[in-house]
């Protein structure tokens, strides 16, 4: 029997549900303790036993909680981080970690002060299309790579019903926010931080206040250039990844299938989740010695977001360290705070 860390969320709408709570029942080194739900009480119907608090204030004074997983909206990350570390729990925060550098500066430090860990939830480096891309671009079959595309599009023409996702005097709303640190999170995880970067952020759904558009060119040394781009009006989504280097090309779409499987019930245990459907696979296309073409479809490795919260577990408990850094994060708000 491995020991336990008792684990608190602090909300229990479609991010609790969809991407914690599940994970952390699953995995025999967390105890589900506690959830913040102001009004609709259903985690005790989904996971019995878990204690459901009406504040904030009362899930983070609980003393029988060791570890903090803070998916409250872009703008309370800094206070609620802050506060939680203060009352001696490790954390685990949803992207952003914070709206700026000084305010993530400030948590790291305060971190180490009291001893705790401050871990940030970057779950897009285990879906199932950046895992094969990664694995592509590691394996040298492209050669030198010269271009590396990276897209997260949608078409939502409306104005969403967050505000704080909507209303720029929040801080960190708007798309960049948003999906900016899924694609920059990659491309660091992949390539480390970039010597200069250039970035356009647009807004063009009718009513729109915060951007909804952005395009994010990260230049790298040996001429390697990474481009990252979302929008919120794409009818035709286009393809998520692409690897142009000397010796081939790898492309894929985004085939993930882990969100919707979980939105739709299915359990991380069940057989079939994080497995994309045949269709989606990846197209690695490498010139031959002759100059021809050899054109092959790769499947990808299973996605599973279950593996963020075994790296979570081992760095708390066995101080292993952990692959989102301090450092990939201070380079990630640079960017979006830019």
């Amino acid at each position: 029997m491995r020991s336990k860390i008792n684990v608190g969320l602090m909300a229990y709408g479609m991010s609790g549900k969809v991407f914690h709570a599940p994970f952390v029942h699953l995995n025999d080194g967390f105890n589900f303790v506690a959830v913040t739900e102001r009004s609709t009480k259903q985690a005790a119907q989904d996971y019995p036993g878990v204690i459901s608090y009406d504040t904030i204030d009362e899930l983070i004074a609980d003393k029988n909680i060791d570890l903090v997983i803070i998916n409250t909206p872009n703008y309370t990350h800094y206070d609620y981080a802050k506060k939680c570390l203060l009352a001696g729990k490790h954390i685990l925060v949803e992207k952003p970690f914070t709206a700026t550098v000084a305010q993530a500066k400030e948590l790291f430090a305060l971190a180490k002060q009291v001893g705790k860990k401050a871990l940030i939830y970057q779950n897009r480096r285990f879906d199932s299309g950046f895992k094969i891309t990664k694995e592509i671009i590691e394996s040298g079959k492209l050669g030198k790579l010269t271009e590396v595309y990276f897209r997260f599009d949608r078409y939502r023409s409306e104005i969403g019903p967050k505000s704080f996702k909507e209303d720029p005097s929040f801080e960190a709303s708007g798309l960049s926010y948003d999906l900016g640190p899924h694609l920059i999170d990659q491309a660091i995880a992949l390539f480390g931080k970039p010597d200069k970067f250039y970035k356009v952020l647009a807004n063009n759904r009718e009513g729109g206040k915060v951007d909804d558009y952005f395009f994010i060119h990260l230049a790298y040394p040996n001429q390697l250039n990474v481009y990252l781009t979302a929008t919120l009006l794409a009818a035709d989504i286009p393809t998520a990844f692409v690897v142009n280097g000397s010796l081939g090309a790898f492309s894929k779409n985004h085939g993930d299938v882990q969100e919707s499987q979980l939105s739709k019930g299915m359990k991380p245990s069940d057989e079939g989740y994080g497995i994309e459907v045949v269709e989606d696979a990846g197209k690695l296309t490498l010139v031959t010695a002759d100059g021809g073409r050899d054109i092959t479809t790769l499947t990808s490795p299973q996605g599973n977001y279950g593996e963020i919260f075994e790296l979570v577990y081992q760095a708390i408990t066995n101080n292993q360290p952990y692959p989102i850094t301090e450092e990939d994060i201070i380079a990630q708000l640079e960017i979006l705070e830019s």
